[in-house]
């Protein structure tokens, strides 16, 4: 009898408990209210609040509905009349890049060459000897100075070498297509006066024939793979510290911009793993899309890995559960950038007669990329800026959906960038299927040098269509690139519904913008969308992954100038407020 007592006394706290459990698996646990909503579901339209529970949207209602649904437990955050829509999905940049040019030098606001030798100085001074400095972010076109001695636009090595001349110093061009070296590091490459420059690649000399120190597309490779060795012979605890680093500043200057969602645009099979296994353990709370990126070999070498432990293959990853990695792409440098005239164009350039560009993928490796995603049901993903690369590369997208009775809007096959186009091309981006994965932000960037580069016409009908491609039925991605330009999605918003430089200026053929739902819809839904996403985020729509930020300003319905000064005022990532 008195083990029963005991017993019985039990019974009515196991009930209890079991009844607090329940309520809470009944109760939101989060309720956003008193806000403005763009959610960008055409379902639900006028909403004031929504509730989220266990990572994901609940319900969306009226701020008397949802308050309803609350709970003892429920956190509520009144929003006070902010703006809460989708949080931003960049469509298109490089994470580690991204967090390396946070680590290293960065020279996306040099107004000056010398103002870049005085950075390479000042860390010249702080290296040991031997060790190599690294950089990125110059841009010829958008100094507001220039150095006395060009060659073909560009500073040679000189000043760059006295002031490093015991470490090697290499600065990639903001595009990421062109590296500028000093005379340090154009030793340990083993580049002298006689080393040709590659097939689809240009080593810029001076008159008497000798290197300046610019590399641009396949003629950096060398340069590229000396300072890779003098990475890989650092103690590997030191090169896992800096690659953590660097993840760990990308993801934090993402939240910070209310990102939720990054598509990597071109990763080895050994970073994707990486990334993976971060992802699966919680240090990176990001959502990463993938494309692999290598020769035809490396990537087929990838898609046949061991079988793990469960006995499935580590790559390639389709989305599952709340597709917080997936890698199902394969990513294909097509030609190059318009600023170092590496863009392959139809004609020649206006400001480089005779000269048309560079193609830096044969045809050929192409169609054998383009067999490859096919047989392993994957996303195609070509980088082509000219004109002459974006029709070859619709040419053998719009024969393999042929040959395959595929339609294009079933494998989501994407032309990275897509900013210079024949008129003659635009529908059938629309007709194919073809997302065209551009970045806003370019346009009003790259606009002083556009009509120099390509002239009025070609300028005028062709370059960043945004609206045209829109009217054809495409569905773009928007994105910045990060970090050939800076990973806030703020001014590249601003870029797409007005054309205009955050500096001022006129619009860069405003005909071509994006209306502000077209805008937000680009670097959301269709971002999401164009990585397989889009049952994921993208949208707040009950079931979807509560990824939500909250903005100062209606991107909507604000005043043109105010965009500019818009605020990221909180980030929830799976109901996880990050900021």
């Amino acid at each position: 009898m008195k083990f029963f007592i005991p017993f019985l006394l039990v019974i009515p706290l196991f009930f209890f408990a079991c009844t607090e459990m329940s309520e809470k698996a009944m109760f939101p646990d989060l309720i956003l209210y008193n806000g403005v909503f763009a959610t960008m579901d055409s379902a639900y339209t006028d909403v004031e609040a929504l509730a989220v529970r266990d990572g994901h949207i609940l319900e969306l209602g009226t701020k008397e509905e949802i308050l309803a649904l609350a709970g003892d437990s429920t956190e509520l955050i009144d929003l006070q009349g902010a703006f809460a829509m989708p949080a931003f999905v960049e469509g298109h940049g490089h994470f580690h890049s991204l967090g390396k040019s946070l680590v290293n030098l960065n020279f996306l606001h040099a107004q000056s060459w010398e103002e870049i030798v005085q950075q390479v100085a000042e860390a010249a001074r702080k290296a040991a000897p031997g060790a190599w400095i690294q950089g990125r972010g110059w841009h010829q076109e958008k100094w507001a100075e220039m150095p006395r001695e060009l060659v073909d636009g560009y500073p040679v090595h000189h000043s760059l070498s006295e002031v490093s001349p015991e470490n090697p110093v290499i600065l990639f061009h903001a595009s990421g297509h062109a590296l500028f070296a000093n005379e340090a590091a154009m030793k340990a490459a083993g580049i002298t006066a006689e080393t040709a420059a590659p097939a689809g690649g240009a080593i810029i000399r001076d008159a008497a024939g000798q290197p300046t120190g610019v590399f641009e597309e396949n003629a950096m490779q060398p340069v590229a793979d000396a300072w890779e060795r003098y990475e890989e012979s650092l103690p590997e605890e030191e090169r896992e510290a800096r690659y953590l680093q660097a993840l760990h500043l990308a993801q934090a200057e993402c939240f910070d911009k209310g990102i939720a969602t990054f598509t990597d645009a071109a990763c080895s099979a050994e970073e994707a793993l990486r990334y993976r296994h971060l992802s699966e353990s919680g240090e990176l709370k990001i959502r990463l899309y993938t494309m692999l990126f290598g020769t035809p070999t490396e990537v087929e070498e990838a898609l046949h890995l061991p079988a793990a432990e469960d006995g499935q293959p580590p790559l390639p990853v389709f989305p599952q559960g709340d597709g917080m990695f997936s890698c199902r792409g394969i990513k294909v440098f097509f030609d190059g950038a318009l600023g170092s005239h590496g863009a392959w164009l139809l004609e020649p350039y206006a400001d480089k007669p005779g000269f048309t560009g560079q193609n830096t993928t044969p045809p050929d490796s192409l169609r054998k990329f383009a067999e490859i995603a096919l047989q392993n049901g994957l996303q195609l993903c070509v980088h082509a800026i000219g004109d002459r690369a974006n029709r070859e590369v619709l040419d053998l997208y719009g024969q393999m959906f042929a040959e395959r009775r595929k339609s294009g809007s079933t494998l989501r096959w994407r032309i990275e960038h897509a900013q210079h186009l024949s008129a003659d091309d635009i529908p059938r981006f629309g007709a194919l299927g073809v997302i065209p994965a551009m970045q806003a932000i370019h346009c009003t960037s790259d606009a002083p040098f556009v009509v120099e580069r390509l002239g009025e016409e070609r300028a005028r009908t062709g370059a960043y269509a945004w609206r045209a491609l829109l009217d054809s039925g495409a569905r773009i991605a928007n994105g910045t690139d990060a970090p050939v330009e800076e990973v806030d999605p703020i001014p590249n918003f601003y870029a797409a519904v007005s054309r205009k430089r955050a500096d001022g200026g006129e619009a860069f053929f405003p005909e071509q913008r994006m209306s502000r739902e077209e805008a937000l819809r680009s670097y959301t839904i269709d971002a999401a969308y164009a990585a397989f996403l889009d049952a994921f985020t993208g949208s707040l729509s009950p079931g979807k992954s509560a990824d939500i930020v909250v903005l100062s300003n209606n991107l909507l319905n604000c005043p043109e100038d105010n965009i500019l000064k818009t605020e990221v005022l909180k980030l929830f990532v799976r109901g996880e407020q990050v900021k």
